[in-house]
């Protein structure tokens, strides 16, 4: 109805998953690429879990057209079958007519085709829709195929995608066995309002809209408070914000028009699973990133878009947690046990726009790296001020940085040169911590943001890391310096409260190879 009135070739909301309106921001082009990565280069059950409406649908589509062709998917869009069902349609899918066989026979012929595609070098994975409404006896069945294997590789992966409710099923005594054949794990989480901005206008442009950005900033919050972050809400919204503009004959979303959106919807509040505190953080990750860096998938860079371009003020970042537990580890494999604490965003009281403005520069160019030999934490609520543990203390004083630097030098020089002093002779298990990293190197920005760190009383911490951003010029801002995880972790959680606002940080290993140029 209001197409030709915004200049739109077709809707830009639909609810409906197409491919071609697939957002890469907000880490969904991250988890993708680590996705198929998994599953072309691992082995082992992957699970995504979000809520209700926050993109999962839409990823396993991408996943289903981003796979390699010789990669077998089969897609179980209906989940609520039994055992034997879901074996004949597996058989469907990978062409064998078995109806009416027995299971024994079914299993037997599903390991003949398979064994036949694996000398073929093709591979099959199923991939699992709504997978919290899959009966317990179906997903026991899932479990009994993936043992099915020639030699040591397996003959077939899963993946999982599902509800919060699934990863209630999975902690039942007796789904104990399924659950630790799950490597990988990715959370996605409802996006921030910042991102919202950047989602709304992709999706527009996406559509044929060529004109300029239509929805106000105070339009854009109330999305994004109403919706709670989660795309199908914000879709919705948006389409029925944009047909009371129509209506109205007007080309700018202004908050009367959202607030009508939300009159004509019903929406319920999200459970608590998106309130509790607790997001599972497995040590595994960090080689499961590193790994992912090695094997030449830099996600962080090849995945940039715009929502991810600026940084969010006022606002607490909402960082999917990406969960990856390589079964080579012991040690990150027993960590699943035990998740630490982490604070959602709904306990963190935004502070005072004041306060806001100053937690960091103006820069509009300033991007969050997600998985560059890096660990994405949600933010701490907690303020207090940093500690430093002795083994930190211990690297503070080796550090190649002069006691009194020359009063000429601008502090991005000196900063500078205090990195080039930290990466001179990393040692291994050197951690900093990633603030974020930006192609903006317009000294007067990075100054002001330094100005704002020495009153803050943070400046030593502070090291900017030249280097490059496809072709371009860029610095990489890392805060301190830590002889574990573990000590940088805790590090995070004690970062200045305006950080942690304003930033998404990220554990950074340091092996030598991030030398300024």
């Amino acid at each position: 109805m209001y197409l030709e009135h915004f200049g739109l070739t077709e809707p830009p909301f639909k609810i409906t998953p197409v491919t071609e309106f697939f957002f890469s921001g907000a880490n969904r082009g991250e988890i993708l690429d680590a996705l198929i990565y998994a599953i072309t280069d691992g082995e082992g059950i992957v699970k995504i879990s979000g809520e209700v409406g926050s993109g999962k649908t839409m990823l396993c589509r991408m996943l289903l057209d981003r796979l390699p062709s010789n990669i077998k998917a089969i897609y179980l869009a209906n989940p609520s079958m039994s055992r034997d069902e879901l074996l004949y349609a597996i058989a469907d899918r990978l062409d064998l007519s078995l109806e009416g066989k027995r299971v024994n026979v079914i299993l037997q012929t599903l390991q003949n085709q398979l064994e036949a595609m694996y000398e073929r070098g093709e591979r099959c994975v199923v991939l699992v829709d709504e997978a919290h409404a899959m009966p317990l006896d179906t997903l026991e069945e899932l479990r009994l195929l993936y043992n099915l294997q020639v030699g040591k590789h397996k003959l077939i992966q899963i993946v999982l995608f599902g509800q919060p409710e699934l990863d209630q099923k999975l902690d039942q005594s007796n789904m104990r066995q399924l659950k630790d054949r799950i490597v990988h794990h990715f959370s996605i989480l409802p996006i921030s309002r910042k991102v919202i901005d950047d989602y709304l206008m992709f999706r527009m442009r996406a559509a044929g809209y060529k004109g300029p950005d239509i929805f106000s900033p105070a339009s854009v919050l109330l999305i994004g408070k109403a919706s709670q972050g989660l795309m199908r809400r914000v879709n919705i919204l948006a389409d029925k914000a944009l047909l009371a503009a129509f209506v109205e004959n007007t080309h700018k979303i202004e908050v009367r028009h959202v607030q009508a959106a939300i009159r004509d919807s019903e929406m319920v509040p999200m459970r608590n699973w998106l309130n509790r505190k607790i997001i599972s953080m497995v040590g595994g990750i960090t080689l499961f990133a590193a790994t992912l860096a090695g094997a030449g998938w830099f996600v962080g860079q090849n995945s940039r878009h715009l929502g991810e371009t600026e940084i969010q003020r006022a606002t607490p970042t909402l960082p999917i947690t990406i969960e990856g537990t390589p079964p080579q580890s012991v040690a990150a494999s027993s960590s699943v046990a035990a998740p630490a604490s982490l604070a959602a965003s709904s306990s963190v009281a935004a502070p005072p726009e004041s306060e806001a403005a100053s937690a960091v520069t103006d820069t509009s160019n300033l991007t969050l790296l997600p998985l560059d030999k890096t660990l994405t934490l949600p933010a701490e609520s907690a303020a207090t001020p940093r500690k430093q543990t002795a083994s930190h203390k211990t690297r503070e004083s080796a550090k190649a940085e002069p006691s009194s630097p020359n009063k000429g030098t601008s502090l991005l020089q000196q900063r500078i040169d205090a990195a080039h002093g930290m990466l001179a002779s990393p040692k291994h298990g050197d951690v900093s911590i990633q603030l974020f990293y930006t192609d903006d190197v317009r000294p007067e920005r990075m100054e002001r943001f330094l100005m704002r760190a020495k009153k803050l009383g943070v400046l030593a911490d502070l090291y900017i890391v030249p280097i490059k951003l496809n072709g371009k010029d860029g610095y990489r801002v890392l805060y301190g310096l830590y002889a574990s995880n573990d000590e940088a972790r805790a590090g995070m959680e004690n970062l200045p409260e305006r950080y942690k606002e304003a930033f998404a940080p990220t554990l950074f290993m340091l092996d030598g190879s991030q030398n300024p140029p």
